[in-house]
């Protein structure tokens, strides 16, 4: 672990996660010698990441042929190939669970993306989920849609950890975060342990920038000088605001007494963390968001660069009063961010919920060709 910036990363409060899931990081011991090299403390996974590996790869025919031997529905084998991958790796990390003492080791599985717009629906998936997984290092994902905020107060006060996804803005990471805390006081409230619940607050990175830089291009096209200036700026100014709401969520008189009962300050997770621009460099957001109580999922090809030449300093508390003026600055040049974060809010709905269809047409059509031979 030795010079490995990976592995450094924990010594300064953040814990690296793994944003990917196939079964081979499972059965070929790769995410096990990941824990024990890089550090490696979690793993995320979403319906995009799961349509990738299943219509991507011959690993998991024997699975589907067995269980469409069985007779078993379309629903019945997205369990059997989806659920049994998330169990399997919340079985590796069960020992950082341990040696953490429950502050991470934790695998997230998403509900259903067709239930954004579904409380109940949402609420009745993640139990179903959270009781069919049986472990305590699994997160239940919930997308933080108006009506998944009622959602995650809810299955916080029955002691369902959750990873809240689809942050994008600092409004809703505020509200996201009341969520958490409100569903901890019911628990409390009712007599039982908030020891045991954990949750993260995934707050998306990289698509602000791809966003914004869309608008400051054209901007400085038509001669705004400056406009140029504040190119890739945005995203990392955004999650530093974040961060600075997060200290003053989880500090004073209210958070301390839920804090003398045991209870643990939901992280925020940085999310959507590779580059998107080839001009920026390959590690940007991982760089420059180190800093306490913090998550970056990471996905494979930014996870190998910073192994190779990221730097492991704490980052995520300079420069405070510069994010402050870049929003301003944004704001005076007419880009409307909460118009931004809204469109991208639903953009990544949409887009989970086209490939959680598109995982189910290829589990349609694998089990097609297993029935006719």
């Amino acid at each position: 672990m030795a010079g490995n910036p990976l592995a450094q990363l924990s010594t300064l409060g953040q814990s690296p996660w793994y944003d990917q899931m196939t079964r081979s990081l499972v059965t070929e011991g790769t995410l096990k010698k990941m824990i024990e090299e890089d550090g490696l403390r979690g793993l995320t996974s979403n319906p995009t990441i799961f349509e990738k590996a299943i219509s991507g790869s011959k690993e998991y025919d024997a699975a589907l042929k067995e269980l469409v031997a069985r007779g078993a529905t379309l629903d019945e084998i997205y369990d059997g190939l989806v659920v049994a991958d998330i169990a399997s790796a919340a079985d590796v990390f069960h020992s950082v669970w341990e040696k953490t003492e429950g502050e991470d080791g934790y695998v997230s599985i998403e509900v259903s993306p067709l239930l954004a717009a579904d409380t109940a629906g949402t609420v009745k998936e993640a139990k179903r989920l959270h009781a069919k997984l049986g472990r305590p290092n699994v997160m239940i994902k919930v997308p933080a849609t108006p009506e998944g905020l009622p959602a995650v107060e809810e299955l916080i006060s029955e002691g369902i950890s959750v990873n809240t996804t689809l942050i994008f803005s600092v409004e809703v990471y505020t509200h996201m975060a009341e969520a958490y805390i409100k569903g901890l006081e019911r628990r409390a409230a009712a007599g039982k342990s908030v020891k045991e619940v954990a949750s993260v607050a995934s707050f998306f990175v990289s698509r602000i920038d791809s966003a914004v830089d869309k608008q400051l291009e054209a901007l400085a096209k038509s001669g705004n000088g400056a406009a140029a200036g504040l190119m890739a700026k945005a995203a990392i100014a955004n999650a530093k605001l974040a961060y600075e709401k997060f200290q003053q969520l989880f500090s004073g008189p209210r958070w301390e007494k839920l804090a003398k009962l045991g209870a643990r300050v939901q992280r925020p997770l940085w999310a959507s963390t590779g580059t998107k621009n080839p001009q920026y460099s390959d590690v940007l957001y991982i760089d420059t968001l180190i800093g306490p109580h913090t998550v970056n999922t990471i996905p494979p090809a930014t996870y190998n660069a910073f192994r190779d030449h990221g730097t492991a300093k704490v980052t995520l508390l300079d420069g405070m009063a510069e994010a402050h003026e870049t929003f301003a600055k944004l704001a005076a040049l007419g880009i409307n961010l909460a118009a931004i974060t809204e469109e991208l809010t639903v953009a990544g709905v949409k887009s989970f919920a086209e490939s959680y269809n598109t995982l189910l047409a290829v589990i349609e059509r694998r089990r097609g060709e297993v029935l006719h031979g």
